[in-house]
């Protein structure tokens, strides 16, 4: 089979479908999801290629672009790789600060950016900047500054490659694109200290197709799947670019909190996602049910049953299942199962990817129950995402999955890192020789920075090795994993587990106030506002009921003793969060020390 270099990839695969969808976006003025057929994609891309060219964009420079998910962003990504320069992705949410850092470390001279947000932020960093020397506007009702004599709106852009010079320049450029060609440099959301600068080359995506061609046979052109994720993500970028490989109909979700508007609107077959989503998934569904009168709730609660019986007791471990078992499953299924997916818009679903984070076995469990065919796994964009994930059927519950095909992996032993080798893995960071001396042992194996086991190929996830805290009684603590237990709870939207050369584990927790004010309310407590209410003694006695059931597993040192409740939630404007969505343990640390202190009075 042929993996064409991303230089020619849409331009093959718009020779074979011509006329059908490749991608699909919503139109801000109508609401409509208009279409971009395989062919006009191509041609968009060879015409911002020749601009690219004829703007003076040379062989492996690097480009910026700071967007959220646009059609505009994946024509310029393939326009780049055309003419083998280097896409450099920001996140839609950095501040000017972050935008910054990047255009300084990677030498970023233009830079595509997509909405008033984003172009306001970068106007400033070019004000100031010695680098930076011109924006490309991709919405076009973006207003520029007053003061602004450089930047150009992405449709005045194009017109720029309409000349047989930068054809003939873009045309030779395609030709002379190879495996070894850098193709993106991606920077890490480091929750300590700057980021890094991920190097993958076209090697690494061309290794990646081949491998998930193996393992996901069950994708092919006749799937449809929303792009969500923003594709800075490496999650995101992969599994788009493996979708565009397949000939998937690829739906772009520009607004994230438009998510589940969007879902119901497209009905995609598939959507990789963060474990976020489905947690929330998992605890709107179980209230639903717990809301059922008596009869309906005890027929919801047996469907689930069910399925778990079918899906994992059975059909996961390869067992035929009796016959009344499968005739129960199969009328749940054409009737519970399908309303609540229908609900959701992902009643057509057959792949639903989730990674970026760790997955609670319960809210796998459940979405396995009820026959939402999720598949949970592990990566980084050093490894070009996927390590490891689990199949349709035959997975380990309780792992990151099954190693993928030709990629070696093995544990540190002693300190149970997980270590990756392959064709995927990243040569290192962009002009970091130092770090990139320390990340690669001597026989050449990525240091991923997490600890975790292996049993046969199933790799099962421990902990960020840098996170886990060792108490002053010399327990050794691991926060994810406590953490993950309170994850599905009605009444907790994050948590952050404390407990670093203390005496005891503590925690900060931010409530779901939806929940929690609802609560307040049936019971009649009194509040003005939301620091009034994480103050009161019932919601406090409340919250660390909830912790106390969750954690009657853990061993007693490893147990939350007291929490603090914050008003306020963690945000990425914050820093608490990074960009993925993981937290900042040392921000969290600092800005909050004073809450710390107090729940550790004696």
């Amino acid at each position: 089979m042929t993996y064409y270099h991303y230089a020619e990839l849409i331009h093959h695969q718009a020779a074979k479908y011509e006329t059908r969808t490749a991608l699909k976006y919503r139109d801000d003025e109508t609401g409509k999801w208009l279409k971009i057929s395989w062919r006009k994609f191509s041609d968009t891309i060879m015409l911002t290629a020749k601009a690219m060219a004829e703007f003076g964009i040379t062989e492996q420079e690097n480009i910026g672009i700071y967007s959220q998910n646009l059609p505009q962003y994946l024509i310029t990504d393939f326009a780049g790789y055309a003419n083998r320069a280097v896409l450099v992705p920001m996140y839609a949410t950095s501040s000017p600060a972050q935008v910054e850092y990047i255009v300084n470390d990677a030498t970023i001279s233009v830079l595509f950016v997509g909405e008033q947000l984003q172009y306001n932020n970068a106007f400033i960093v070019q004000k100031s900047s010695s680098i930076l020397k011109r924006l490309i506007v991709f919405d076009p009702k973006v207003k520029l500054n007053p003061d602004d004599k450089t930047s150009v709106y992405f449709e005045d852009f194009l017109r720029l490659g309409d000349n047989a010079h930068a054809e003939t320049t873009v045309k030779v450029r395609m030709k002379e694109a190879n495996p070894k060609d850098l193709a993106t440099i991606i920077y890490t959301s480091g929750t300590t200290g700057n980021s890094k600068g991920v190097m993958l080359y076209h090697s690494n995506f061309l290794e990646a197709m081949r491998i998930h061609k193996i393992r996901l046979p069950i994708i092919t052109d006749k799937e449809t799947s929303i792009c969500f994720l923003p594709l800075t993500h490496i999650f995101e970028k992969a599994w788009t670019y493996l979708c565009l490989y397949n000939g998937v109909k690829v739906a772009i979700n520009r607004d994230p909190k438009t998510i589940q508007e969007a879902l119901k609107e497209v009905r995609p077959t598939m959507m990789c996602n963060v474990p976020r989503f489905w947690e929330k998934v998992y605890t709107g569904v179980h209230e639903k049910i717990d809301g059922f009168p008596g009869i309906l709730k005890k027929i919801a609660l047996n469907a689930v049953k069910t399925g778990h019986a079918y899906n994992l007791e059975y059909k996961n471990k390869g067992i035929k299942p009796p016959f009344f078992l499968k005739l129960k499953f199969g009328l749940y299924n054409k009737t519970i199962f399908r309303v609540l997916k229908k609900v959701l818009g992902i009643e057509k679903g057959k792949l639903f990817p989730v990674a970026g984070a760790p997955l609670s076995d319960a809210v796998n469990i459940f979405l396995q129950s009820v026959n939402i065919p999720i598949a949970y796994g592990y990566g980084l964009s050093e490894t070009s995402a996927t390590v490891s994930f689990c199949p349709t059927e035959r997975f380990v519950m309780g792992s990151i999955g099954m190693v993928m095909p030709d990629v070696q992996v093995k544990i540190d032993e002693s300190n149970n890192e997980i270590l990756v080798k392959g064709k995927t893995v990243t040569p290192g960071y962009y002009k970091r020789p130092e770090e990139n001396a320390k990340v690669f042992t001597e026989d050449g194996f990525f240091r991923t920075g997490d600890a975790g086991r292996l049993e046969g190929n199933a790799l099962f996830f421990i902990e960020r090795i840098k996170d886990l805290y060792k108490t002053s009684n010399g327990k050794y603590i691991a926060p994810q994993v406590i953490e993950l237990l309170m994850n599905n709870d009605k009444y907790i939207a994050q948590i952050a587990v404390i407990g670093d050369k203390r005496k005891f584990v503590g925690a900060l927790i931010v409530p779901d106030f939806d929940m929690l004010e609802r609560y307040a309310k049936q019971k009649d407590i009194v509040f003005c506002n939301r620091e009034e209410l994480v103050k009161n003694h019932d919601i406090i006695r409340l919250i660390e009921s909830h912790v106390e059931e969750h954690q009657k597993d853990l061993a007693s040192y490893e147990k939350i003793k007291r929490i603090a409740l914050l008003s306020e939630p963690f945000t990425m404007a914050g820093r608490e969060l990074t960009d993925t969505l993981k937290l900042r343990r040392p921000v969290i640390l600092e800005k909050y020390a004073s809450q710390i202190e107090e729940m550790y009075k004696e």
